[in-house]
């Protein structure tokens, strides 16, 4: 008789392997990999984050990255656009942006892609504030709505004209209106 024992994958591990396309995140000891972006995928993440790097960059509050690697508590996750405060942005030793972000974003953004499970993209965001995010949304275009992820994972829905929720010191007014009706071209 032979005895197999199968190694579990460790963080380690999955950060060795080679990057994939689309991108691999590891949680709770499980690769799962992010849907390719469509369209409406893609134009909201691109308006998301204009219009927050247009007041936010500007005034050195916080910088929205799209589509970057994040690793934190044990996971690694690579949410549709990051933002992290001007303070927290990892640098390396000249001062330039870091390639590596070894820390929780202070806000994430989930845009829904068609074929996505909310409960898995829920799931992510709870995980993101559950280890100090602040805040995560969670942007579903065809619902034309947002939910939004509080750090007390309090879920709450926005529509419409209601003024959506930022992080505490992040002047920045959106509602669900002025973000959907760009996908009007």
């Amino acid at each position: 008789m032979v005895l197999t024992i199968e190694k579990k994958l460790t963080l380690t591990d999955f950060l060795n392997m080679p990057e994939t396309q689309p991108a691999a995140e590891f949680i709770h000891g499980e690769i799962n990999y992010k849907s390719m972006p469509q369209g409406e995928h893609s134009r909201l993440q691109y308006i998301l984050c204009l219009l927050i790097n247009q007041v936010l960059e500007v005034k050195k509050t916080a910088i929205a990255f799209p589509e970057l690697r994040c690793v934190f508590g044990g996971a690694t996750i690579v949410p549709d656009i990051a933002i992290f405060r001007w303070e927290r942005i990892p640098r390396n030793e000249i001062g330039k942006v870091a390639n590596r972000f070894e820390i929780h974003p202070d806000w994430a953004i989930e845009i829904l892609s068609p074929d996505q499970s909310v409960t898995k993209v829920i799931q992510k965001l709870l995980l993101c504030v559950e280890n100090g995010t602040e805040l995560g949304w969670l942007v579903d275009a065809k619902d034309e709505s947002i939910l939004v992820i509080d750090r007390d994972r309090r879920i709450s829905q926005f529509r419409s004209h209601q003024l959506l929720p930022v992080p505490e010191g992040f002047s920045l007014e959106l509602t669900p209106e002025q973000i959907f009706s760009r996908l009007i071209l």
